[in-house]
């Protein structure tokens, strides 16, 4: 496919960049920054007219996408001020939304985000592992903008039920270099208690977007994408009873397993992590 890429040079997006040219799609990173290379094109996605002018288009360059993958965004609360992570998040998502409508591209894939689960868990989650059937609960500027673009996503497939949106509910995107820190999470259970101790390889969490784009059906659908196991050495079990007492378990968790349920999209996009961060740090 040719498939746009939004935020193609952060975190996340270099990863996806990298695993869709590996699957053989032609790629285009549209984002602000970012080294000058033929895969970038510097685009602000506050700007509809820029938007929709390089999704239709742009000289010596493509003439049109199959798919787009929407990561450009502010990608966590706190970086800017609140009215500001939100004119630029929701600006921008609709922008790529709406542009994409307009160019005829059926296929969008977008980062939504964990947090739209009730993150930091101040108040108890509904149970555990949690998973996308409760509703959404923003508790931060950042998290009701990603509860609003799931909201946007669903009426504009209504409208068109040709057009597949899928939103990815991402875990805390995490590269090799990250992995050294992990060991000394257990000294402090409370430390990474504010996603249930989760976390997604970069790698995972593109496999999880090649996986949509092959796989996402007309209409809208969200999925958490996070790795199988925790950040920590405990049993999740342990992490379970000792954090949240009161809160019902509703499987056995074995072992390390997430807390963050990732059945929903091993179901139905065929996405299973291959890179845990166990197999990165010596001595545990």
């Amino acid at each position: 496919m040719r498939i746009a890429v939004t935020g193609g040079s952060g975190k996340l997006g270099r990863h996806v960049v990298r695993r869709l040219v590996a699957d053989g799609h032609q790629v285009l990173n549209l984002d602000r920054a970012g080294e000058r290379s033929s895969e970038l094109v510097i685009v602000d996605l506050r700007n509809y007219g820029q938007v929709v002018d390089v999704l239709l288009g742009l000289d010596d360059r493509h003439s049109g996408f199959d798919a787009v993958v929407h990561l450009g965004a502010i990608p966590a609360p706190g970086i800017l001020p609140d009215a500001a992570t939100f004119e630029n998040n929701m600006l921008s998502t609709y922008n790529v939304f709406q542009a994409a409508r307009r160019a005829g591209i059926k296929k969008v894939v977008y980062a939504s985000s964990e947090t739209v689960l009730g993150l930091p868990f101040d108040t108890d989650p509904p149970y555990i592992p949690v998973d996308e059937e409760y509703p959404a609960r923003p508790e931060s500027t950042y998290s009701l903008v990603k509860h609003l673009e799931e909201q946007m996503a669903i009426e504009l497939t209504r409208w068109d039920p040709e057009l597949s949106i899928i939103a990815l509910r991402f875990s805390n995107v995490m590269d090799v270099a990250d992995y050294a820190a992990f060991p000394s999470f257990d000294s402090d259970v409370m430390a990474r208690k504010w996603n249930l101790w989760g976390y997604v390889d970069g790698r995972d969490g593109a496999q999880a977007v090649a996986r949509a784009l092959e796989n996402g059906q007309p209409g809208f659908q969200a999925f958490i994408v996070a790795n199988d196991d925790t950040v920590m050495l405990r049993s999740s079990a342990d992490l379970a009873t000792e954090v949240f007492p009161r809160v019902e378990v509703r499987k056995e968790l074995s072992g390390h397993e997430t807390m963050l349920s990732i059945d929903k999209a091993k179901r139905l996009l065929g996405y299973l992590p291959e890179h845990s961060w166990r197999n990165h740090v010596a001595d545990i």
